[in-house]
């Protein structure tokens, strides 16, 4: 079983305590987003978890509690753009975001560290030869502490479109996606980081990206020393080559409240789903009650050859 935690949320930013208890408890309860009166109970052993794939911008929170990851596998989706507060308002400064990143990785090593450029976003401001300055600056902070990054152009979901409807915002064609892209590529090769798109529709093999995966079965081998029976995600698009997980985050409970962002489109709720928030509870945000379903998730380990790797 992998566990993202995840990609509704940032965790390590603003619920670690939470995580932690749950892990010391040894489950988590993970509300249906469809239906939150469906809940599933999800154990969180560590002969079921092959790894936790942990998103954030910010995990300077979590740094201190690292140790008590020591009996499992894991390892950082970070992402680091070039877009000032009024796109990302509730940010540190990106030179502390920086440090946080240079410091996980030390601690943690650099194939468990993965740096995110994304998304992409295009206006007068963020213009393309802006992207290319930013990108080569951030890059040469980086290199030394991952090895690989990924980029996707900025799509307009349903639920945060509104978010960005009084944004100028400069519509991605083919071309626009293959100049950043041949551009991009040639700075991360330069500076020994492999690029992958997340997500995207448009083909850039041609410059030497492929389609990644965020949740990448092969890297949790490499990081675990097991063989793993994985397959993708069917609850993803099809352009996702993530394999499968099972998140326990919920949205809108990302206090960081980034305007592109699909996982937060009610900032009202965002702020009373924090208030909620217990980290004591089994539940990231409100209680349980009388007209919730409670279910015990049927989860095992994907293993299937001890120590192949190792």
């Amino acid at each position: 079983m992998i566990i993202s935690a995840s990609r509704r949320t940032d965790i390590p930013a603003f619920y670690s305590d939470w995580f932690f208890n749950r892990l010391s408890e040894g489950f988590v309860y993970v509300k249906n987003p469809m239906n939150p009166h469906q809940i599933s109970k999800i154990v969180l052993s560590k002969s079921l978890v092959d790894c936790f794939v942990f998103w954030t911008k910010n995990p300077l929170q979590m740094m201190d509690k690292l140790d008590l990851l020591s009996d499992y596998h894991y390892y950082f989706q970070f992402t680091i753009t070039p877009y000032n507060d009024f796109f990302e308002p509730n940010l540190p400064p990106k030179t502390e975001i920086i440090n946080t990143f240079k410091n996980l990785s030390n601690y943690v090593g650099l194939n468990r560290i993965i740096w995110r450029y994304d998304p992409i976003i295009l206006t007068n401001k963020y213009s393309i030869d802006y992207h290319f300055k930013a990108f080569k600056k951030l890059t040469a902070l980086l290199a030394s502490y991952t090895k690989r990054c990924v980029i996707s152009f900025v799509d307009l979901y349903r639920k945060s479109k509104k978010n960005l409807t009084n944004i100028d915002l400069i519509p991605f064609s083919d071309n626009y996606m293959h100049e950043i892209a041949s551009c991009f590529v040639k700075i991360a090769n330069d500076n020994g980081i492999e690029l992958v798109s997340c997500s995207e529709k448009i083909d850039l093999n041609e410059h030497g990206i492929s389609h990644g995966k965020c949740i990448d079965d092969k890297l949790i081998e490499e990081i675990s020393g097991y063989e793993l029976d994985l397959s993708k995600d069917k609850t993803q698009r099809p352009e996702c080559g993530c394999v499968g997980s099972i998140d326990i985050g919920s949205y809108n409970t990302c206090p960081h409240g980034c305007l592109y962002c699909y996982a937060n489109y009610d900032i009202e709720k965002v702020k009373l789903n924090f208030l909620d928030h217990d980290k004591s509870s089994p539940l990231l945000f409100g209680k349980i009650n009388e007209n919730d379903n409670i279910s015990n998730r049927k989860v095992q380990s994907c293993r299937v050859i001890q120590q192949k790797f190792l």
